[in-house]
């Protein structure tokens, strides 16, 4: 599958790479970092570690850290970091999100989590049923896991870092629930939506309506 002009090897371990992100990692972030303060990158899971290894190619000087609960799901992103010959600049990981990660900060937080509601699940085509469960589908509303993002990032974050999550359709559960959160919603030229950014000062800003 091709990811940001790169192609991974993907089966059924892993979701097939479709995300949005791929469009921001092509323009560097841009205008929400400048690429030489970036030291250290954190994906949160990482599925076939299509998102960590184009962060590594656009951020060639970053630490990239991927990490994934599944086993499985990296033993895929195993494959594509040593096709890319990334050895020395990914690091994967398994954690449950940040609970392996304890002292360790970044400047980019990126995640593609699930997010998948119960409904949407269940409507879905049958061709995502070829792809993992546990990547999809998220609780009821979809949100399990972006709520535990939301409420640990800052913790993790340089003092100028960002966090970008991507919550598809769940955008309006997430604005409904986190009012008052200032989500920046970012625009596509190539298609997609659900994708927020807010910075390190916003999380700690706000903290107190993410927990």
């Amino acid at each position: 599958a091709w990811f940001a002009g790169l192609n991974f090897y993907v089966d059924e371990r892993v979701i097939i790479p479709r995300s949005p992100i791929a469009e921001l990692l092509e323009d560097e972030f841009s205008p929400w970092v400048e690429q030489d303060n970036v030291d250290a990158i954190l994906d949160l899971c990482t599925g076939s570690g299509c998102i960590a290894i184009s962060a590594a190619f656009t951020f060639p000087n970053a630490r990239v850290d991927a990490v994934d609960i599944s086993p499985s799901a990296l033993e895929v992103a195993k494959i594509n970091v040593e096709r890319f010959g990334l050895e020395e600049n990914v690091t994967l990981i398994q954690s449950d999100l940040f609970t392996g990660l304890a002292g360790k900060k970044y400047d980019i937080i990126i995640s593609n989590p699930p997010y998948v509601s119960k409904a949407e699940y269940d409507a879905l085509p049958p061709e995502y049923t070829k792809e993992p469960e546990q990547s999809l589908l998220c609780g009821d509303d979809g949100l399990d896991v972006v709520r535990r993002i939301l409420a640990k990032a800052a913790d993790h974050l340089t003092a100028t870092g960002i966090l970008v999550v991507e919550v598809g359709f769940s955008q309006e559960i997430v604005e409904a629930e986190f009012a008052g959160v200032p989500f920046t919603w970012l625009q596509f030229e190539n298609g997609g939506e659900g994708v927020f950014l807010l910075n390190a000062e916003e999380l700690r800003e706000f903290g107190h309506l993410l927990q």
